[in-house]
């Protein structure tokens, strides 16, 4: 079966990048990976959440990086999405860390590094990657190649990778660059020819974020080795199963 990644966990079913979403996908066994974002806290706590600004996800406002911990935990992160979920929280990195140590899951860490907002902050992630021994089944990627460069430096046995929005024509380059071993890509610049001259390199493929039944089978028509990011998991299961029919 074609790997599936829970985008920001079931973020079909339970608010986004929440200890819940990431449950829920935890319990759906062809789920073999999960991606989350990461960022910091005004006192330097990695928490996580995707948006920069609180306002879409939770009953917050103002920027998470100009927010204390203690902030960010008194604020609601799932009544946006349903009363059910009312007084979930912002999680840890610690947190969600804690709960896939003894999980078989790949787990997709996304750096928000835009505009050097957290600068230097690579050590602080990769120090709790390492204290509950998940270098083998993290990646840390990022949109900032130096981020990259820079996690490399300091930690050579955590995988990264790029995440890329376009198809450029020195992507192969750029990765090895980078000491990359993961292209995370927007999935409307997938391409068998891309695919291809990656091919021969220890290059792993994310695609995101891939939420209809057409545009995942056409993924999976272009390899069975790449990994569907998506919201709906479930979906996912539903097509890989009409395929093999």
């Amino acid at each position: 079966m074609p790997f599936c990644m829970a985008h920001r966990g079931f973020s079909k079913v339970a608010p986004e990048n929440t200890l819940i979403a990431f449950e829920k996908a935890l319990e759906l066994d062809y789920v073999t990976s999960i991606e989350l974002d990461v960022q910091l806290s005004k006192d330097g706590i990695p928490v996580i959440i995707h948006d920069f600004s609180l306002e879409r996800t939770t009953n917050g406002g103002g920027f998470v990086k100009d927010k204390t911990f203690h902030e960010l935990r008194e604020l609601d992160a799932g009544s946006w999405f349903s009363n059910q979920y009312a007084g979930e929280k912002i999680p840890s990195l610690e947190e969600v860390l804690k709960l896939l140590r003894n999980k078989d899951c790949f787990v997709n860490i996304e750096l928000k590094t835009a505009g050097g907002r957290y600068k230097g902050y690579e050590h602080t992630i990769i120090d709790l990657v390492k204290k509950y021994d998940l270098e083998k089944t993290v990646c840390l990627t990022s949109f900032d190649h130096e981020v990259i460069k820079n996690i490399k430096s300091i930690e050579t046995e955590i995988r990264t990778g790029l995440i890329i929005e376009g198809n450029p024509v020195l992507l192969r380059e750029q990765l090895l660059d980078c000491g990359a071993t993961i292209l995370s890509i927007n999935v409307n610049f997938l391409t068998i020819e891309l695919v291809e001259r990656l091919k021969n390199d220890p290059i792993d493929i994310v695609t995101w974020t891939v939420n209809d039944a057409a545009t995942m089978e056409k993924v999976i028509g272009i390899s069975k080795d790449i990994y569907i990011c998506t919201n709906f998991p479930d979906r996912y299961l539903e097509t890989v199963t009409k395929m093999n029919k």
